[in-house]
């Protein structure tokens, strides 16, 4: 190989890192086993809703040669996702969940990590947003919000790194939220800025195992809970958005697809933006 690398999980060191072609080219997570948790998705009025994040990374990942554990709160949701996972052909395990409740993550990774032969990949998508102003913040609505969306991230991570192997992956979906206090949204804003520190603590607690973690912050996204939040806020699109148009679940299920591949060996703790730019001041107005 290249400069003398060898493959070296423990160093997150594989064959894309020099340069040698993977042996499965067209599946880039083959043999990974992946748990995803929030792989459903929110019911809309909507007679032809778009893909959630969390169903368009389940579904990709699984095209991609990944097992799949998916999780959610929802069981119809959470059946709907792995019904058209294994539509396609995929390997998939169901975990009805509350992530708010602490007590029922361990048991779970311990299942995810039996049932697929071990663990690979941990994907965190699960996030609520209660939208209420600051003015109208109240302590529990506060503390289930930080409970769902930051405190079950640490957990499931925690007990992930107990049964990872060198080479494994984490990613926390967090959100252009934690850059931006323009949501009047304060419990969501401040989970997300969470999230994307506690990623940098994760990866330095995995940093010795060969495990990486970053995070992932969407942008203003076409997905079940971007209409939600804009039938909510209807101002939430007035402003010019990047190529004049929101961004997609699938867009974030490829961002996602790379952070857990072998492909991003070298990118840790880091918080990749899928907003088009807008963060960036790039904007065109919406046709």
């Amino acid at each position: 190989m290249q400069q003398g690398l060898a493959i070296d999980p423990q160093r997150q060191c594989f064959a894309p890192a020099a340069g040698r072609p993977a042996d499965h080219p067209a599946q880039r997570l083959h043999g990974r086993k992946v748990l995803v948790v929030g792989a459903g998705q929110r019911h809309i009025d909507d007679p032809d809703p778009p893909v959630g994040n969390g169903r368009a990374i389940s579904l990709l990942f699984a095209r991609h040669g990944a097992a799949l554990t998916c999780v959610d709160v929802s069981e119809p949701a959470l059946r709907a996702t792995c019904e058209q996972v294994a539509q396609e052909g995929g390997r998939v395990h169901a975990e009805v969940a509350d992530v708010a409740d602490a007590e029922q993550i361990a048991p779970l990774v311990q299942r995810a990590s039996t049932h697929m032969g071990g663990l690979d990949g941990l994907v965190l998508v699960v996030g609520v947003a209660s939208g209420l102003p600051l003015a109208r913040q109240t302590a529990q609505d506060w503390d289930h919000e930080h409970a769902v969306n930051v405190r079950s991230n640490m957990l499931f991570a925690q007990q992930a790194l107990h049964h990872m192997a060198p080479g494994g992956s984490i990613v926390l979906v967090s959100s252009l939220a934690a850059l931006r206090n323009s949501s009047g949204n304060p419990a969501y804003e401040t989970t997300k800025a969470a999230q994307v520190a506690l990623a940098r603590a994760i990866a330095m607690a995995g940093q010795p195992k060969g495990i990486r973690c970053n995070s992932l912050l969407p942008g203003l996204m076409d997905t079940p809970m971007g209409r939600a939040a804009t039938r909510r806020r209807p101002d939430r699109l007035a402003m010019p958005l990047p190529f004049g148009r929101q961004g997609t679940g699938w867009e974030v299920a490829h961002a996602a697809l790379f952070l857990v591949s072998h492909e991003s060996s070298y990118v840790n703790a880091h918080a990749l933006l899928v907003d088009g730019g807008l963060s960036a001041g790039i904007a065109l107005p919406v046709s």
